[in-house]
């Protein structure tokens, strides 16, 4: 069963899908609500955060997990207001932005979104790429190259229905833990020294710098669009006590699902400092070469773990950012394109500056490309975060469920550390450009902080401009109006028949189209070699009998009383039914379709999509 799209409402082939609105109590009543902060937490644990966890643990050995603490507990904080957003308003972020700014805030800020998007999928990629390669060997540009395959699975999940998606993200989410735990187990780190890194402390301003970094790498914008998304496949109560318990739910959803990823991203920064800072390798700051070292100190096992929880961290994130994208530009430009094509969309994106990278500068340069997603990253937060806030605060649109003045004040405090921090990574990464002679990058930077910077002040003025702002339509079709209905009559139809012994049907089908006047055409379109070689001069076998057999099906209908003609085409089918349909001037054309599906169409041919769209008149598709 093909899914159903509901006009206006996010994620609509899955929107409220999973029916909580039962009997149920204690954790099955929870249980119905589990899902989707784990599609949300597989971006907090994606390999653009492994790098500065590694970073972290080998330079300053258990002294930065305090800092994971604290990122962790800012994330809590905002997805638990992209939730809110999503159960009381039944909005996600995209459709809330829409509905609230002018139709160009609105285009920068979906471009801002899908930046964000192909940086955080460029990320996944190159994660994918460089645990496929550690391994099985296989060069770094053919893992980038395998990565485009899981399109395919992405869509095979969708089918499924969303219930099977998030028990595919929770199995990969274990499978990464799991694995970590294992290292650790066989790391052996010392409980008490463990402990002693929730003492808030920064050694040096290096560990100022690896900070920020963790911090600006965990909370990413896409989240915000998904989580208030996902909230919405679930079918709760639309009263006030019905949507005060599934914000409960969904707050322990996002503790349990969020705090797992706390315990993965502390494990990777605790392995990091017991297998390195311990050992005096301080200097072990990329992927690869924390797997390279690990064989020396906890066996050939732990680089295998190592390797399989990076794929599984890559290929959980892709899919999440996939449904990202498919609620930005419902929800931004009320656009709904072919899943596939959106996948692939987003994946080339990422794809192909990978591939690019990797081919030109070589591998060495993939952990620089992986900072600039970061650093990407870290320009779209405050686009996010802002509205968001701004938002569920609304007491007009939220009413009660309004966020209360201490979270609102706790909210843009964290807002301001955010983004503080994230543009204080960009100055870092953008001082070189200002050392060096070359004007050009640097009037590109400047004209580029300038223009955001200012879109970025204009999204926190607005609540006091939004009264002159028009409230934008999100709902992907406009409403209907009265209509006046007439009946079509048709003089002239066209049938294609196929002799496949389901003429009597396509025929009582015209016949019911038409009225005494009618005049039918029968087309029939000879594929035999001889036809395809000599076309209407051909007078093989196969065109003699369907001649034959075309001018039995006329006359059988002339002997009813009924006006009828027969027209035979040659070679290729779709180019001679539409050549035949416009000679005869028909105004309706009637078509056979055997249900073939995948593979079948692929090897016979799916013709009545390829006529329809070569045709102004209507066409009627009869099952045979």
């Amino acid at each position: 069963m093909k899914p159903e799209f509901k006009d206006g409402q996010s994620l609509s082939e899955v929107h409220e899908s999973v029916n909580t609105a039962t009997r149920a109590t204690g954790w099955r009543k929870i249980f119905a609500f589990l899902g989707p902060a784990y599609l949300v937490s597989v971006g907090y644990m994606d390999p653009g955060n492994w790098a500065t966890d590694i970073a972290g643990g080998s330079q300053f050995g258990y002294k930065l997990v305090w800092v994971l603490l604290m990122s962790n507990l800012m994330a809590l904080l905002l997805q638990g207001l992209s939730a809110r957003l999503g159960i009381v308003r039944g909005r996600d972020l995209a459709q809330a932005n829409r509905e609230a700014y002018p139709k160009p805030v609105n285009f920068l800020l979906y471009i801002l979104a899908e930046i964000a998007i192909a940086a955080t999928d460029l990320a996944e990629v190159l994660g994918m790429a460089i645990g496929i390669q550690l391994l099985t060997g296989l060069p770094l540009i053919w893992g980038v190259s395998i990565t485009i395959l899981d399109t395919f699975l992405l869509l095979y999940l969708q089918r499924l229905g969303i219930r099977k998606m998030e028990a595919f993200i929770i199995t990969l989410v274990a499978i990464i833990a799991l694995c970590f735990f294992i290292q650790i187990f066989m790391a052996k780190p010392e409980p008490m020294e463990v402990l002693s890194g929730f003492v808030p402390s920064l050694p040096n301003s290096d560990a100022l710098y690896i900070a920020i970094g963790i911090i600006g790498a965990t909370v990413m914008p896409h989240n915000l669009y998904l989580h208030s998304a996902l909230v919405q496949t679930r079918k709760i109560e639309k009263t006030p006590e019905g949507i005060r318990k599934a914000i409960h739910y969904n707050r322990i959803d996002t503790t349990i699902a969020l705090n797992i990823a706390f315990l993965v991203n502390a494990a990777i920064l605790v392995l990091a400092a017991t297998v390195f800072y311990k050992t005096g390798n301080a200097h072990v700051a990329e992927i690869k070469e924390a797997h390279r070292l690990l064989p020396g100190f906890l066996g050939e096992t732990a680089p295998v773990l190592f390797a399989l929880a990076l794929i599984a961290a890559g290929q959980s994130s892709t899919i999440t950012g996939t449904l990202a994208g498919q609620i930005v530009m419902e929800g931004y430009l009320r656009l709904r394109i072919n899943p596939i094509l959106r996948r692939l969309i987003t994946r080339l994106i990422a794809v192909i500056p990978a591939f690019f990278v990797i081919l030109i500068a070589g591998e060495d340069q993939v952990d620089t490309l992986l900072v600039f997603s970061q650093v990407v990253l870290s320009l779209q937060l405050g686009f996010a975060i802002i509205p968001l806030i701004y938002f569920v605060s609304d007491k007009k649109t939220m009413g009660a469920f309004a966020i209360r003045p201490h979270i609102q004040i706790l909210a843009w405090l964290m807002a301001a550390v955010l983004i503080f921090l994230n543009l204080n990574m960009l100055v870092n990464e953008v001082k070189p450009i200002f050392m060096s002679n070359a004007w050009g990058p640097k009037i590109w930077v400047i004209a580029s902080v300038l223009f955001f910077g200012a879109l970025l002040v204009y999204i926190l003025l607005f609540p006091h401009l939004k009264k002159r702002v028009t409230k934008q339509n999100i709902f992907m079709h406009e409403k209907g109006s009265s209509i006046d209905i007439e009946h079509p009559v048709y003089n002239r139809i066209a049938v294609t028949l196929d002799f496949s012994g389901n003429e009597e049907k396509l025929l009582s089908h015209a016949l019911a189209q038409g009225h005494p006047q009618t005049h039918y055409y029968l087309l029939h379109i000879v594929e035999s070699a001889g036809a395809g070689l000599h076309g209407k001069d051909s007078n093989d076998y196969e065109t003699r009998k369907d001649r034959e057999t075309l001018a039995h099906y006329v006359e059988v209908l002339q002997q009813k009383g009924i006006e009828a003609t027969g027209l035979l085409g040659f070679r290729n089918r779709t180019k001679e039914i539409e050549r035949l349909t416009k000679a005869c001037d028909a105004q309706l054309l009637i078509m056979g379709a055997h249900g073939h599906r995948g593979i079948k169409d692929f090897i016979f041919g799916s013709t009545v999509n390829a006529v329809r769209h070569r045709l102004d008149i209507p066409v009627l598709v009869v099952k045979t």
